[in-house]
């Protein structure tokens, strides 16, 4: 292990916990919004079911926001053991949203635990639902704070760098930089939209399995409807964000992109190769695409990978980050749709097989979009660590036992994931919904579920 490179290692053991952690982060931002949405439509329309949906997706949202804890709380070990020196020289300017992100987890903790614990317990169903509004906002603040830290790695303001080290350092300005409306917002609407349709997998599972109950077709309906519509905000913010690229990062659009030559007009390449000469084969050009994202005409001059020197430039398989990346939110939004006209669709079934399978599939879509989107990000800014003034190889520690720790965290991780998947899956199991529907409708004193 000593002989093993450090700073790859310490890179590999980061990209590991934030692959983990960001399924867990995901489902905590976006998981708020969607019970906040069943509980109101149940106390709007006085339909139980939506309550029903609202009460199990809260015990499994408390399991993930567990798991999440740990994994969150490993970053931010990892930040001072592995990145010793980015956390000397930029620790002073990250400090203001490290420490309101864990001021928003507070809240969060707090407000949730009540949440859980006082169903039934108010004669106004909406002073329940009201507990649940500092829950997502909190949630969100969370994860806008994590991000307006990576933002500012991306574009770096609000300090002097004197003999290598960061002084008279205003936080919000750092906070506030150019890269953070469009980071934070892009990773708000995916966490919505991948919570949404994590639980609209669940309920198309369910159905595929033989259940036909009306409760699963009511969780389908709001949770393929929140998809859709989140999903539309996350294509329309990531238009803005090739935007902000073409204007503050053209190294990482061109490399994303494969545009080597400083352009107007143009193109868009969608998949392909590069041989040995940077020829560009079997690629879809889609003309005049790639100046209309970065400025919305046609005629915008897009800068080249050219124009920057070799060893400053992304690694070029960002490309595929960003084609998978578009792929799976092109099938985010043409999934959704087919459901929507499924009754216009040929067959006399409302609810195809292969409809409910297509369905499954949105939950991982989401997830994997997310994921390429962060590899995209991270990748993205090589080699830099804090963009024009820190490169990855001056950040990460000399340290020897870095291999050790990513041995031993990859054990954490089996072992937390492992326990995650099997309580879920046993709460889920030892009561399905079919049972709690079956004892609502025992014990109903007036109300819906009939």
């Amino acid at each position: 292990m000593s002989s093993l490179d450090p700073v790859l290692m310490s890179r590999i053991l980061t990209a590991l916990t934030l692959f983990v952690h960001i399924v867990f982060a995901t489902i905590g931002v976006g998981i708020p919004i969607m019970l906040a949405l069943a509980e109101w439509r149940g106390i709007r329309t006085g339909d139980d079911y939506y309550t029903l949906m609202a009460r199990r997706w809260a015990r499994g949202f408390v399991i993930t926001v567990a798991v999440g804890v740990v994994t969150g709380t490993a970053i931010g070990l990892q930040l001072s053991l592995l990145w010793p020196t980015f956390m000397r020289v930029a620790g002073k300017a990250i400090a203001l949203p490290l420490f309101m992100e864990t001021f928003a987890f507070f809240i969060e903790a707090i407000f949730l635990g009540i949440y859980l614990y006082t169903w039934d317990r108010f004669k106004n169903k909406m002073t329940h639902l009201l507990l649940l509004i500092p829950v997502a906002i909190s949630s969100s603040a969370s994860a806008f704070f994590i991000t307006s830290l990576n933002a500012f790695m991306n574009q770096p303001q609000g300090f002097e760098l004197v003999d290598g080290m960061i002084t008279n350092v205003n936080p919000f300005v750092a906070m506030f930089n150019p890269a953070t409306p469009t980071k934070v917002s892009h990773v708000l609407a995916s966490a919505y939209t991948t919570s949404a349709a994590v639980l609209a997998s669940i309920a198309a599972y369910s159905m595929l399995r033989g259940s036909k109950h009306i409760y699963f077709k009511k969780a389908l309906k709001l949770t393929v409807i929140s998809t859709f519509v989140f999903a539309v905000a996350t294509v329309a913010i990531g238009d803005f964000s090739g935007k902000f690229l073409a204007k503050y990062q053209p190294e990482k659009l061109a490399a994303a992109e494969w545009h080597f030559e400083t352009m107007e007009k143009a193109p868009l390449i969608f998949g392909g190769v590069l041989d040995e000469n940077y020829d560009i084969k079997y690629a879809l050009k889609i003309p005049y695409a790639l100046s209309i994202l970065a400025g919305n005409r046609p005629d915008t001059k897009v800068i080249g990978l050219n124009e920057f020197p070799e060893d400053e430039r992304p690694p070029l398989t960002i490309h595929y980050f960003f084609d998978l990346k578009v792929t799976n939110g092109m099938m985010l939004l043409a999934i959704p749709l087919l459901y929507f006209f499924r009754k216009k669709l040929p067959g006399k079934q409302s609810y195809p097989k292969w409809l409910l399978i297509s369905l499954l599939a949105l939950g991982p879509l989401a997830m994997v979009a997310i994921w390429l989107g962060w590899f995209l990000a991270e990748v993205g800014r090589q080699p830099w660590m804090l963009r024009g003034y820190m490169k990855v190889s001056e950040a990460a520690t000399t340290s020897t036992s870095v291999g050790w720790m990513l041995v031993l965290f990859i054990i954490l991780y089996l072992v937390l994931c492992v326990s995650a998947i099997r309580v879920l899956s046993k709460l889920f199991r030892n009561k399905n919904a079919e049972e709690e529907i079956e004892f609502l409708q025992l014990n109903d004193k007036g109300g819906n579920v009939k």
